[in-house]
């Protein structure tokens, strides 16, 4: 029996069917197009929480391609298991013309998709990789000797100057090119060994209300003053390109944050070792005290430092945390308590439902002072001061630490100005 010619779309970080770079090239291939999704148990099976929202948000995103698939006959093709077991299987079932796909920066996906053009190069199967979850690719915004750049402000300047309408103009196209096949639900959370969380998923969009003022409200966590955009770009359920042509319309402030996320995905892309190790080698010399019982302090947001307590609160009860919290939260955990930083990246990992591993690292050694382009080791948070300064009212703090002022709050598990002259001196002993 002969078997059906298609090209198959990889669905990874672009849980969207518009302006979708990879999409667009596979769909203008001239062959159908086989839509596929695989849950990655090397990837679910690290996941501890049987209730992780971001398996729950994925689940939705993608039954939402599904149900507009179906509009055009044909099927979102999801499967459970390892790449490299299900493109074998597919190969098999079909005769792959090419595998198209959005390219990935992370070590762990470079190497999935090194064995998937092996595997496709040895049956002479094309496999293209397009840039869509980037502006610039990895090599596009280098310094002029072609080195990457370490510091973001002279990369954010050459970034800036190269952009042009071309950079972000989306992708159209139609949808008469799916294969034609008879519409099937995609794999069940069960099936998947996970459950439905409270996280709700919504087609992502810009409010220009928030972002009008991004740059006069972001800092303060009481505000509605951030987009909340974080898990959407995780997860590519809104283009990049759509974002930066509406931040330079409306607020230059909010394209520097979408500058930053380009800025570490190319730090972990040139330097990877930053994955397990810091980017600065010789900060990993520090001697951290790695406290347990201060660590579970810590998580549970029982430190005594109101603004700490309560981004970890919110935290753990949502899996969202505000940015500027994140920094303050982060220099307590590494500078106060002298607690190695990847113990508080990890712990990220595995609450944030934004949790991107290049922004997650780079925002960690940033606090941590031994990243690229990071806060001097000298510079220590003062979380008191932070809460004067960015939540006066303490109108987010109480939403999250209700017994403030009350007995049953904790005391402070150590003084700022003792922490502040021990970090300093633990940092300058180790780095002379």
């Amino acid at each position: 029996m002969e078997k059906d010619k298609v090209i198959i779309f990889w669905f990874r970080r672009d849980l969207r069917l518009d302006d979708n770079a990879g999409l667009a090239r596979a769909l203008a291939s001239g062959h159908p197009v086989l839509p596929v999704f695989i849950f990655d148990e090397d990837i679910l099976k690290l996941l501890d929480d049987r209730k992780d929202r971001r398996v729950h948000y994925i689940h939705q995103a993608l039954t939402s391609i599904n149900l507009t698939l179906k509009k055009s006959g044909a099927t979102l093709n999801t499967f459970y298991g390892k790449p490299i077991t299900i493109y074998r299987e597919l190969a098999e079932k079909f005769d792959l013309q090419g595998i198209y796909c959005n390219r990935d920066y992370e070590p762990k996906a470079i190497r999935r998709d090194k064995e998937i053009f092996d595997f496709c190069q040895s049956f002479g199967i094309p496999f293209k990789a397009m840039k869509d979850q980037v502006i610039f690719d990895k090599g596009d915004v280098v310094k002029n000797d072609g080195t990457p750049y370490t510091v973001y402000t002279p990369y954010a300047k050459k970034w800036r100057e190269r952009l042009s309408p071309d950079c972000y103009r989306s992708y159209t196209y139609g949808t008469e090119f799916f294969f034609q096949q008879k519409h099937q639900q995609i794999v069940s959370l069960e099936k998947l060994g996970f459950f439905e969380t409270d996280l709700i998923f919504e087609e992502p969009y810009l409010n220009d209300t928030i972002i009008d003022h991004y740059d006069k409200n972001r800092d303060y966590p009481a505000l509605i003053g951030t987009t909340k955009l974080g898990i959407a770009l995780r997860f590519g359920t809104i283009s990049i390109r759509k974002c930066v042509a509406f931040a330079l319309k409306h607020n230059l402030t909010w394209l520097s944050e979408l500058i930053w996320r380009e800025f570490f995905m190319q730090i972990l892309y040139h330097y990877p070792h930053v994955v397990t190790e810091s980017f600065r080698k010789q900060y990993d010399a520090i001697p951290w005290r790695n406290d347990e019982e201060e660590f579970q302090h810590w998580c549970k947001g029982e430190t005594g430092y109101p603004m700490v307590d309560a981004g970890m609160r919110q935290l753990n009860t949502s899996g969202y945390m505000h940015n500027r919290v994140r920094m303050v939260v982060a220099s307590f955990l590494c500078k106060h308590l002298l607690i190695d930083w990847r113990w508080g990246e990890a712990y990220f990992a595995q609450k944030l439902n934004d949790y991107d591993l290049s922004a997650n690292n780079g925002n960690w050694q940033w606090a941590a002072g031994c990243g690229c382009d990071a806060a001097p080791y000298f510079r220590v948070f003062n979380p008191a001061l932070q809460a004067e300064k960015f939540d006066k009212n303490q109108t987010y703090i109480r939403q999250w630490v209700p017994e403030l002022d009350t007995a049953a709050y904790s005391k402070p598990i150590v003084d700022h100005q003792f922490a502040r002259d021990r970090a300093i001196k633990t940092y300058s002993k180790a780095l002379k």
